[in-house]
This record gives C-alpha cells, sequence and structure tokens, in this order.
C-alpha cells in the first residue's frame, strides 16, 4: 500500500472514530445521571471563581486583599453570574509561600481578618447565593505549625514520625547525604538536614514546607478533623493543593533522571516516585465518604496535574464515582496552542473516558502565566481570548475562572530579582522567574494608580500598567467588552436549556475550526464554532446528520461583531480568530 492511500485511510479512521465518539458523547451523557440536566448538584456545570486573597481587593489599605474586600465585591462576582468562589489560603502562615505554607488550620491570618470577617463573608455571599470553597493544604505544614516544631524537637515526641524523616547516608566525613536524588519544586534537594537530631525532613516544596507522612492514621485523622472545622462553618467544600503528592515511596528509591536540567538548575526527575502513588486513592475514598456525610452536596476539588485522561477518571474513582468530585483537567486548558484538532480530540475525551462523571475545566489560576498570554498571538489577543472563553464557559463541564481572567489581564513577570516575591523566583532567577506576573492585583478602574485594588501605594505586588483600559468598570461600559463576553456567555448557561444537554462535536474533519452543538431535551440546540487561524473561514455544520434538527440558525453571541449574521447552519463565515454562538431547532 503506497504512503499517500495509507495516510488517507488513516485520515478516513480518525474522522469515523470522532464521529462515533462524538455519538457516544451524545447518548452517554443524556443517560447520565451527572449530568446537569438531572438537577441533583448545584456545582455540576457551576461556575466557580478563584480568589487570591492578596490581590482581589483591600479594605483597609495596607496594600495586601483581605476578607472584608471579598465581601465588598461580592455584589460584582453576583452579577458575573459566579455560583462559588474559591479563596486561596488565608490561614495563619509565615507568608514564605504566600499562605501554602499553613501554621494553623482553623484559624484566620491577621492580614486577612479575623474568623468573625470569616462568618460575615460566608453570610454576605450565602444572601446572593454564593457558595464559599476553600482552599486546603494537606501535603505539607509551615515548618512554623506546633506540629513541626514538636517535630523536629526530639525524635522521641509523639508528632515527630508525622513528617518524613530520614538519618541520611554516612560519609567519612561530615554530615550524612541526603537519602536519595529527591529535588524541590522549589529547587535544590528536598531534604533538609536538622543538627539538633541529626535527621533529614523531607520538603516536595519550599523547605519551609515539611512533608506530612501520611502513612500515619494520626495524621488523616487530624487533617480531617480540620476539614469538618470548616464544613461545620458552612463552607462549600475543598480545593486541595498539590493533592497528588500526599505519599512517597516508603523505600525512598531515587528517581530515574531524564536528559538536561530544569530552570532551576536539578535534574529533570521522572518523580515515579513521589508524585501520584496508587495509596493516595484510599484517603481520597474515605475524605469523599466523610464529606459525602454533610448536607447541600458538599463538594471536593483537586489540584490534578496528570498525564492523561485515563489516570484523571482515576481521581473521580472510575466507575465507582467515589472519590474526588471534581478533579481538575489541565489537559484542554493548558495545551497552549489554537489547534483545533487538539481540542476536539481533548474535549472528546474528557466527554467520553471518565465514566460519565463531571469534567471540570481550567485554563487559568494563580500559578501559570495568563490564558491571554499562553494563547495570545499578540496582535489579536482579545479575540483570542473570547475563543478561550466560550471552549470554558459553553463545553459541557464546570468552569474554573480566576480572577482578572474575565477582563483580560495579563502576566507582569517582573524585571529585576529584587522585586520578585515568590520564592520559586528568588531560587530559580533568571531562569525560573516565579509566579508573581499571575498573582498581580485585581484591576477593578482607573480611580487611582492601584486600580481600585488599594489605597496605598505601595501594594503588596505592583499593578500592571495595562489597568487605565484593563478593568473592570471600563469593560462593564464597554459592549464589545471581553468581561462582557464572558457575562453573556454565563448568563446562557443559567438560562439556555441546551447547556444542560450533551456536547457533540461538529464538522470534525475541519483543521481550522472546532464546532460543536449543546443539545436541550426538546432537540434544539446551541452552535458554536470557533476559528481557531488568522484567515476567514467558511463552515458547513451538518446539523441534520447529527440529529439536530433543521439547518435555520438565530445568532445569539458572535465576535467580531462586525461578522454577518448567517440564516444557515450550512453557510457560516466566520472572520480571522472569529466566535459564533447560535441557536438552530426543527423547522
Amino acid at each position: 500500500m503506497g504512503r499517500t492511500m495509507r495516510a488517507q485511510l488513516a485520515g478516513i479512521e480518525r474522522v469515523v472514530g470522532l464521529l462515533v465518539a462524538a455519538l457516544t458523547v451524545c447518548n452517554a451523557m443524556a443517560a447520565s445521571p451527572t449530568t446537569a440536566a438531572a438537577g441533583s448538584k448545584w456545582w455540576q456545570n457551576a461556575v466557580i471563581y478563584e480568589i487570591y486573597p492578596r490581590s482581589f481587593q483591600d479594605s483597609n489599605g495596607d496594600g495586601v486583599g483581605d476578607l472584608n474586600g471579598i465581601a465588598q465585591r461580592l455584589d460584582y462576582l453576583q452579577r458575573l453570574g459566579v455560583d462559588a468562589i474559591w479563596i486561596g489560603p488565608m490561614f495563619p502562615s509565615p507568608q514564605v509561600d504566600f499562605g501554602y505554607d499553613v501554621a494553623d488550620y482553623e484559624n484566620v491570618d491577621a492580614q486577612y481578618g479575623t474568623l468573625a470577617d470569616f462568618d460575615r463573608l460566608l453570610a454576605q455571599a450565602r444572601k446572593r447565593n454564593i457558595r464559599i470553597i476553600l482552599d486546603m493544604v494537606l501535603n505539607h505544614t509551615s515548618d512554623q505549625h506546633p506540629w513541626f516544631k514538636a517535630a523536629a524537637a526530639s525524635r522521641d515526641n509523639p508528632r515527630h514520625d508525622w513528617y518524613v524523616w530520614n538519618d541520611g547516608v554516612k560519609v567519612a566525613s561530615g554530615p550524612p547525604q541526603p537519602p536519595n536524588n529527591w529535588v524541590s519544586l522549589f529547587g535544590g534537594s528536598a531534604w533538609e538536614w536538622v543538627p539538633a537530631i541529626q535527621q533529614y525532613y523531607y520538603h516536595d516544596f519550599y523547605r519551609a514546607q515539611p512533608d506530612l507522612n501520611w502513612r500515619k492514621p494520626e495524621v488523616e485523622r487530624a487533617m480531617f478533623d480540620t476539614l469538618r472545622f470548616w464544613l461545620d462553618r458552612g463552607v462549600a467544600g475543598f480545593r486541595l493543593d498539590a493533592i497528588t503528592t500526599l505519599f512517597e515511596d516508603p523505600q525512598l528509591r531515587s528517581e530515574p533522571a531524564q536528559p538536561g536540567v530544569n530552570a532551576q538548575g536539578d535534574p529533570i526527575l521522572t518523580r515515579i516516585y513521589t508524585d501520584n502513588l496508587p495509596e493516595v486513592h484510599g484517603v481520597m475514598r474515605r475524605m469523599r465518604q466523610m464529606v459525602d456525610t454533610y448536607p447541600d452536596d458538599r463538594v471536593i476539588i483537586g489540584e490534578t496535574y496528570l498525564p492523561n485522561t485515563a489516570e484523571l477518571d482515576k481521581w473521580y474513582g472510575g466507575e465507582k464515582h467515589d472519590e474526588l468530585h471534581l478533579p481538575m483537567d489541565m489537559l484542554v486548558g493548558f495545551i497552549n496552542k489554537l489547534e483545533a484538532g487538539t481540542f476536539r480530540d481533548r474535549l472528546l475525551e474528557v466527554q467520553t473516558q471518565i465514566h460519565g462523571s463531571q469534567p471540570l475545566l481550567v485554563f487559568d489560576n494563580h500559578d501559570n502565566t495568563r490564558s491571554w498570554d499562553r494563547y495570545g498571538d499578540g496582535v489579536h489577543n482579545a479575540e483570542i481570548a473570547k475563543i478561550v472563553a466560550t471552549l470554558l464557559l459553553a463545553s459541557r463541564a464546570t468552569a474554573l475562572l480566576y480572577q482578572g481572567q474575565e477582563i483580560g489581564q495579563v502576566t507582569s513577570v517582573p524585571t529585576r530579582v529584587e522585586d520578585v516575591k515568590d520564592p520559586i523566583g528568588i531560587t530559580g532567577w533568571p531562569k525560573e522567574r516565579g509566579r508573581d506576573g499571575e498573582r498581580t492585583p485585581m484591576q477593578w478602574d482607573a480611580t487611582n494608580a492601584q486600580a481600585g485594588f488599594s489605597t496605598n501605594p505601595r501594594t503588596w505586588l505592583p499593578v500592571p500598567t495595562s489597568y487605565p483600559t484593563v478593568n473592570v468598570a471600563s469593560e462593564l461600559a464597554d459592549p464589545g467588552s471581553l468581561l462582557n463576553w464572558n457575562r453573556k456567555l454565563i448568563a446562557l448557561r443559567r438560562t439556555n436549556p441546551a447547556f444542560a444537554g450533551p456536547m457533540m462535536m461538529l464538522d470534525v474533519q475541519n483543521a481550522n475550526v472546532l464546532s460543536f452543538a449543546r443539545v436541550a431535551k426538546n432537540g434544539k440546540a446551541v452552535l458554536v464554532t470557533l476559528n481557531m487561524s488568522g484567515a476567514p473561514q467558511t463552515v458547513s455544520l451538518d446539523t441534520h446528520s447529527a440529529g439536530i434538527g433543521g439547518a435555520t440558525v438565530a445568532t445569539l453571541m458572535m465576535s467580531p461583531a462586525s461578522m454577518k449574521r448567517p440564516a444557515s447552519a450550512g453557510n457560516i463565515t466566520l472572520a480571522p480568530f472569529g466566535a459564533w454562538i447560535g441557536t438552530a431547532a426543527a423547522n
């Protein structure tokens, strides 16, 4: 068989496979009890909004955001249409890693307010039908936590084995060497020597963040008690930080190394002994069982950077659905290239390969360069941002928005090491500049040089220079803004029955345009078509073959607004990086 014929047959087989998968999505989702159509869980099809508390709103003029600041902006969040807010770590902390080094799991850091402030925020959010989800750091504590202080004081202390310790490898002279080649994600060895007790402790992250030993039942009981403290207070659930890293290889075997070094100058390790070990699933099942005893459909969300959808499915519990309610799918949102075929494949995977569970899509968070910069081409960034928003909010999935994403905030990376606050950037400069760039203050308006975030001219991170035009106030006044595009999309999710239905891929041979339908029980559909190229494209969507009905369409939203409104699904012309959303129904 010639090369050309083999390529043609491979292409035909791929198209047939995609069509079969698309039909499988429609049939499986229509029958699945976990779809939003079932109406059984608030978090299915919800919009969750991540708040980085230091950077959202400063209420007291100290240059740092706080809980009362969040309360001040609840009306904005309600108008945006979010169902829940996920608040980054607000617990007492030395702030070495800005809250991800927890010194007390059952209180509020004084920078952010008090427990009474939190209770008021919870009550005010509830009045607006907004739930609160807390960021829970279970993998490690601060080295200033009383547990670790006790553990590091004596090998005989009852808390000692709550952390991961080792005597190291003896050498001819000097202190012992670390027991293996494990490296910290913040740079350098993952083992820190404590002379007072002549042992190393393990820290997957910064040395001020010692890892807990989850092989000790006492650790699990203590952390579950902490979860209960907040559940009893009324939170809607938790986002579990770094949850795949709870366990390490008990034999402490060295990781296989790959060629080269990372941005910190350390060997690139496979992490087969320090990440995603099977023991973590037992903890997830027990946690799910505990959380499910609470009323009002509490939710547990996982920070799950995983290699493929099959691994993601395990975090749901597979066909048993007994682990996380919503592990984060990073496989779609972090493709980082506008490739219609790749997005089509990934979206089909998460619709068909997770046993009917609810996907959770993520394009932006506090740890990664903003999608505006990852997907933008420098010329059409505003149009591309609307494509990204449509992928996030029109797909069949729970959607996670990160503060500022809805207005197109840019990544603002420090240019001098003296200005870096993130410990990763401090240890990794200049190749690794840290995560400050995506954590800059929220841009509310142009009333002052702090973009309305604070009255203090010295905010904890500088406000990006884009704030005079990229801010909430100016975009609310502009009907064509990214913010209003997001608001309209969220309103469609809430009001159009098709968004409670399954998702079906259309025009699956198209390499430049991604098209799909959301289908209501009555057969009416919302059609979505996204031009991921810099050239105009004309698409023909065969709605009859897809079983949707007639080809007559009506436009709901489109970008740019100057595009011609199509009359038929068989002839839709898209501008470069254009997006069109419309309705279709039987004639």
